[in-house]
């Protein structure tokens, strides 16, 4: 019987707390929210992902600003895995920095990147969907992306363009293409073989790290000097100040567009098609029409306080909780 990969989670929580003003602030972020339940957001992320690992292997990286709040709504986590990033450089950087420290303390460590504020909401076939990808980013050297069929014409996500079959429901993918217009996005909905990114992607430490080292060498080697320190008095200074030489990048423009410019048989990135309800909750309207969709109230109007009174309105959403 094979050995079950070892899987860690790594959860980006950073963010300005601007989406959701006046609800959220710049210390009260979208992830630390409850938006969709009784649970914030990043209470819910991990939260569906602890069945596949358990609490020592979560690893949350966020901001100066966000951690106090995120240390005492995520107790179960070790506090030493709950890094604040002493200046913003983008996902490249911060899932780069999981990858160097995972693969000091487990050679065998097999990542998933997840944001910390989408809404799941068939969580069954979220975690057959992404333990399907562990598989497959254990077999070798390979980078999973949970791919979103789309819906409509949207021009706020990146898309990926998938290519032939790989294995089972998996598809090699030929290339990213971050927000396209108006035109372009109805191109690819059109076309059926484009997905939008869901920002979700699962790789082993190895693979990651070496995407680094050739990809974005100079960031790489000071990630390398970062994670040499970590479980040692100097890992703060040495966290902050060598993390702002990093260049500020997306994991999709220094990782994944040059590797996929490789070619879909030699670049080894795979596409698992996720039907499992995502939203990613981007803002007041999206809240709204997601509660909307679930609960369908009269004329539209969506009420989440006491003592609301309602007259000819239709399409509304009145989120006060307090006075």
């Amino acid at each position: 019987m094979a050995k079950k990969p070892n899987f860690y989670p790594v959860i980006l929580a950073g963010g300005r707390g601007t989406r959701f003003w006046p609800l959220s602030r710049k210390k009260r972020a979208k992830q630390l929210l409850a938006l969709d339940g009784k649970q914030t957001m990043i209470q819910q992320t991990v939260a569906r992902l602890s069945p596949l690992a358990p609490a020592k292997r979560f690893w949350i990286i966020t901001n100066e600003d966000l951690r106090p709040a995120i240390v005492k709504q995520l107790p179960r986590l070790p506090k030493a895995q709950v890094l604040a990033e002493p200046v913003g450089r983008n996902t490249a950087p911060a899932i780069g920095l999981a990858a160097f420290l995972l693969l000091r303390l487990d050679p065998d460590a097999v990542i998933g990147l997840f944001p910390s504020d989408h809404v799941i909401s068939d969580e069954k076939r979220y975690r057959e969907t992404v333990e399907r990808g562990i598989e497959i980013a254990a077999a070798g050297a390979n980078i999973v992306v949970l791919g979103i069929p789309p819906h409509r014409e949207e021009t706020g996500y990146g898309y990926i363009e998938a290519g032939g079959l790989y294995e089972g429901e998996a598809l090699r993918v030929r290339r990213f293409t971050e927000k396209p217009n108006a035109d372009t996005a109805a191109e690819f909905v059109a076309a059926g073989n484009y997905f939008w990114n869901s920002g979700m992607f699962l790789w082993s430490a190895r693979t990651l790290a070496d995407a680094l080292n050739e990809h974005l060498p100079k960031t790489a080697l000071v990630l390398q000097e970062i994670a040499s320190r970590f479980g040692t008095p100097k890992f703060g200074a040495t966290f902050r100040k060598l993390y702002p030489k990093c260049e500020n990048i997306s994991v999709d423009y220094a990782l994944l567009e040059p590797r996929s410019a490789k070619g879909e048989m030699e670049s080894n990135i795979f596409c698992l098609p996720a039907d499992f309800g995502w939203n990613d909750l981007g803002s007041w309207t999206a809240l709204h029409e997601h509660h909307v969709a679930k609960s369908t109230p009269p004329e539209g109007n969506l009420i989440d306080s006491s003592g609301a009174f309602i007259l000819n309105a239709r399409g509304n959403y009145v989120h006060a909780h307090s006075e």
